[in-house]
């Protein structure tokens, strides 16, 4: 008679998961979007592909990537001879599901004469159909490499695409996507939340649509949103993306206040990332037990991807500001 034995819970849960990471030779990733608890266990907590190039300097044999698919996509892009977990397969991303890799060729093919920047927020697929993937805090710096006269694609988050371009004063065709989690915020709620505090700056992710952007302080990657949290020199602020990122901000300066930027509803519940959520404590010791769900990528297609975000990474460092393109060819193949 077989005995069926319980998931281990509370402090126990805890125990196991810092077991099995040590006995995998582990490294766990979380995300700022993940809860307080995930966030607390990991090795590292940051953005996606900080977190991804940070575990491809470790000697960890396997990375639990805590986000959500194209996350540990990237990261066993990158990793290539690391097993790569994810907590549940259906943590998926809004953006990444907006840009099917079939109908993003025909785009490209429609448009020839355009090379594609596109947000790392997508498909493994369609960055190895991308010239430069970007980064909401690499995007900038790349886009000024580019010369005016190139016609860009841009996707898959409009809003990302279109506050690059009005910043930067510049027509691209952009991918119709948004992020549901930062689509959800109200322009209408948040005028109420600055009339409570009067003279709280905001910090905005760019993937917030227009009317969210034009009342913000500050606009940046969850990083450097983190940063600002840090630099302003008041003692509150409104935070307008995934609300989990607080859980930082409190850790780090307990002595400010931090509040989330409210929903339609005249709350924040609306704007937790519903993706981030399926990963849970239960779910990560059952991925280290038993090393699956695993990531799996074609090498031929890992290679493509990787060129893309390769070209990403030369553009971000070596000729930031220059206005060279250095060695860079597009091809759009």
């Amino acid at each position: 008679m077989s005995i069926l034995t319980k998931n281990p819970t509370g402090t126990d849960l805890l125990a196991e998961i810092d077991r099995l990471r040590k006995e995998r030779n582990a490294v766990i990733l979380a995300h700022y979007y993940q809860t307080p608890d995930i966030q607390d266990i990991a090795d590292f907590v940051g953005d996606s592909l900080e977190l991804s190039r940070k575990a491809a300097a470790t000697d960890a044999d396997v990375i639990l990537f805590c986000g959500v698919k194209f996350m540990a996509d990237t990261a066993k892009i990158l990793s290539p001879q690391k097993t790569v977990i994810l907590p549940d397969m259906d943590a998926g991303c809004s953006l990444e599901d907006s840009c099917p890799p079939d109908k993003f060729r025909a785009f490209r093919e429609a448009h020839p004469d355009h090379i594609a920047l596109t947000y790392i927020n997508c498909s493994t697929e369609v960055k190895a159909l991308s010239d430069v993937i970007v980064t909401s805090s690499s995007a900038e710096t790349i886009l000024a490499q580019i010369p005016p006269e190139q016609k860009i694609i841009f996707g898959p988050d409009r809003h990302l695409g279109g506050y690059l371009a009005r910043k930067f004063n510049r027509e691209m065709l952009l991918w119709p996507g948004v992020c549901i989690v930062h689509e959800a915020f109200s322009e209408t709620e948040l005028l109420k939340l600055k009339e409570q505090y009067p003279g709280a700056p905001i910090a905005a992710h760019p993937e917030c649509p227009p009317n969210i952007i034009d009342h913000a302080d500050y606009v940046g990657s969850t990083s450097g949103i983190l940063s600002f949290a840090k630099t302003f020199p008041g003692d509150t602020l409104i935070v307008a993306t995934e609300p989990h990122i607080i859980h930082q901000m409190e850790k780090a300066l307990p002595e400010k206040t931090f509040i989330g930027a409210p929903g339609a509803d005249g709350n924040c519940s609306c704007n937790i990332c519903p993706y981030m959520a399926l990963n849970t404590m239960e779910k990560m010791y059952t991925a280290l037990r038993d090393l699956e769900p695993r990531i799996e990528i074609e090498e031929g297609m890992r290679l493509k991807a990787k060129r893309s975000l390769d070209r990403m990474l030369e553009m971000a460092s070596g000729t930031v500001g220059m206005g060279d393109l250095g060695k860079v060819h597009f091809s759009g193949d």
